[in-house]
C-alpha cells in the first residue's frame, strides 16, 4: 500500500525482531549453555518475584526458574544469573501490575481530547481512554530502544495498513497504525519484555493490536510521554 518511498520511510521506524541484549557476566559468552552457580546482585529480588525461597543464595532450583524466565522473554545470556537486566524486566512487570485499571491516575495523558491512545514509555504501558473513561487496557508494550526512541508528544494516526510488511526488511507489521512518520502501533511475535526494544514502533501482542485496530481510526489522537528505562 502506498509508494516505495512511503514504505521506505515507514521502515525507518520499524520494530523488527531484534537481537536480545547481551550482558557480560564475568566474561561468560552469551551462547553459554551452562547454568550459573553465582549469586547475582539482585538475587533476593529475583527469588521473591519468582516465588522462590528468599535466602539470597543461588541454588540449582533458583537457576532453573531464572533460566525459564529468561528464555520466555528473550533475555540473554540465558544462564540463570540474577543480574540487573533480568531484575529490570521483573521490576517493570511489578510497576505495570501496580497500574491496575487506573493507568492515568497521575493525569499525564490528556482527558480533554475525547478518544485517545496513551503510551507511557516509563512504565511501557498503553491504553485507550475517552475523556476520563478507560476504554481498553492498560496493556504492556515494547517501545524504541536507546537511539531509536519512540518520539514523545501529541500525535494523530495518519494512516493504517492491516497487513503491512516492511519493503526493506521484509518484516510483517500486522495491524499497523502509523502516528509519527514510520512509528506505529503494530503486533509482533516476541515477548513485550524482550530487551532492548523496538526501532521506534510501539509493539503489541496480536490481541492488543487487533483491539486497537477496532477501536481507533485515522485522525484519532495519540499521546506519548515519559522515558523508557535504559534510553
Amino acid at each position: 500500500m502506498g509508494s516505495i518511498g512511503r514504505r521506505g520511510a515507514v521502515a525507518a521506524g520499524i520494530a523488527a525482531l531484534v537481537v536480545p541484549l547481551t550482558v557480560a557476566l564475568g566474561g561468560t559468552p552469551a551462547q553459554a549453555a551452562s547454568c550459573s552457580t553465582s549469586t547475582g546482585p539482585n538475587q533476593k529480588q529475583v527469588e521473591k518475584f519468582l516465588g522462590r525461597p528468599v535466602d539470597g543464595k543461588q541454588s540449582a532450583a533458583d537457576c532453573k526458574a531464572i533460566r525459564a524466565f529468561q528464555t520466555k522473554h528473550g533475555i540473554t545470556p540465558t544462564i540463570g544469573y540474577a543480574g540487573p537486566v533480568t531484575w529490570g524486566v521483573m521490576d517493570l512487570m511489578n510497576k505495570q501490575k501496580a497500574a491496575g485499571k487506573t493507568p492515568n491516575k497521575a493525569g499525564k495523558c490528556p482527558t480533554n481530547k475525547g478518544r485517545i491512545a496513551c503510551v507511557d514509555l516509563t512504565r511501557q504501558l498503553s491504553w485507550i481512554q475517552d475523556g476520563k473513561k478507560l476504554v481498553y487496557g492498560p496493556v504492556p508494550v515494547r517501545t524504541g530502544r536507546d537511539k531509536y526512541e519512540t518520539r514523545t508528544g501529541l500525535k494523530k494516526i495518519g494512516w493504517r495498513h492491516k497487513d503491512h510488511v516492511s519493503s526493506i526488511y521484509d518484516v510483517p507489521m500486522p495491524y499497523s497504525q502509523f502516528f509519527d512518520g514510520g512509528q506505529a502501533f503494530h503486533s509482533v511475535g516476541v515477548s513485550m519484555w524482550n530487551p532492548p526494544g523496538s526501532h521506534g514502533c510501539v509493539n503489541m501482542t496480536k490481541t492488543a493490536a487487533a483491539k486497537y485496530w477496532s477501536l481507533l481510526k485515522t485522525g484519532d489522537d495519540v499521546f506519548v510521554y515519559g522515558r523508557k528505562p535504559g534510553t
